[in-house]
């Protein structure tokens, strides 16, 4: 069974339902990307910069929570520059031979995307620096004392690089990066035009009211965003006439326990639980995950973050506790210390 994390629907991470419907809802050119406007604008500049030098792209790493568009921006990079793009992932290379073989099959020009580049195994981490700077590799051939090394040029191709942990990188490999961005989280007005274009091309009936109701319990994030929208569509099928409102977006968001700050039962569980059992106190990470019943990662990597960003929670050296903000989500007012 898959952890608790990955069956939420409100989680950011790529998920088995995502395969079928999420490709094809990606944009292609950095024109028809919504949102992001600074990365944008940055990139325009730099990929025709490239072009006019008759230049491969620097090498560009893309940091951010997930589901914010790092794969899509990775590709659409690929498509302005019209290069091919070989798409891998830090896990996936096991061995150095791997990461050799990925290299080596490159052609003039070519985007190697490694997605979440921060898992990268360290000794293959270690044949990227001279990949990178000056298209090189060396290979050991034999084994023993009659081992020796040889050095394969490569053809200059581009590294795009995407992680939602950059502090994990090593400060080698993250400072042979020319192009360093941060994808921020979505507004709602974003999140909006996202949902009508995805709309628009899974042939779904949306209006504006329906389209922001979703938008604003989406978490700041497209992915979440269009996974609402697929699972709202099935309540507008079944339930209503097809068309998605206002009235049928709330009505499905709330039987599916979404409420109108994008909190879900796991999220209010852990409020309620810091509220009620540890009566506003400062708790401590381990002793929260046993309350609720979950992993101490899970806590910190999952659910931690949006709560954070909300101002409900906060970290104090004693413990987390529960701000007036996360109280008054309730309609509850903190004890008096």
């Amino acid at each position: 069974m898959l952890p608790l994390e990955n069956r939420r629907i409100l989680t950011a991470a790529f998920g088995e339902e995502d395969k079928d419907f999420e490709p094809k809802l990606r944009p292609q050119q950095l024109d028809s990307y919504i949102g992001q406007e600074g990365v944008k604008e940055n990139l325009k500049v730099f990929i025709q910069a490239a072009k006019q030098r008759g230049e491969s792209l620097d090498h560009v790493l893309l940091y951010g929570p997930p589901g914010l568009g790092k794969t899509t921006l990775s590709n659409i990079i690929a498509n302005e520059m019209g290069v091919h793009i070989k798409t891998t992932s830090g896990p996936a290379i096991e061995r150095a031979g791997d990461m050799a073989a990925v290299l080596n099959s490159l052609s003039e020009g070519d985007i190697l995307f490694i997605d979440e580049i921060h898992r990268l195994n360290r000794m293959i981490e270690e044949i990227l620096y001279p990949a990178m700077e000056d298209f090189v590799i060396d290979i050991m051939i034999g084994k023993g004392p009659g081992a020796r090394s040889v050095r394969l040029d490569l053809p200059k191709f581009t590294l795009i690089g995407a992680t939602t942990r950059i502090g994990l990188l090593t400060a080698p490999l993250r400072d042979r990066f020319g192009v360093v961005q941060r994808l921020e989280p979505y507004d709602i007005q974003n999140l909006k035009t996202i949902i009508c274009r995805s709309a628009e091309v899974l042939q779904i009936e949306i209006d504006g009211t329906g389209a922001e109701e979703i938008a604003r319990r989406a978490r700041g994030t497209p992915r979440i965003a269009n996974r609402l929208l697929k699972r709202v569509r099935d309540f507008a099928q079944v339930r209503y006439n097809g068309e998605i409102t206002g009235e049928v977006a709330r009505f499905a968001l709330d039987l599916l326990e979404v409420d109108r700050m994008g909190l879900d039962f796991i999220d209010r569980k852990m409020l309620m639980t810091m509220i009620d059992k540890f009566e506003g106190k400062p708790v401590g990470l381990d002793t929260l995950a046993a309350s609720i019943g979950e992993e101490s990662e899970t806590i910190e990597d999952v659910y931690e973050p949006y709560l954070l960003q909300l101002g409900y929670i906060q970290r104090t050296p004693r413990g987390r506790i529960v701000t007036r903000a996360g109280y008054a989500h309730f309609g509850r007012e903190p004890k008096e210390a």
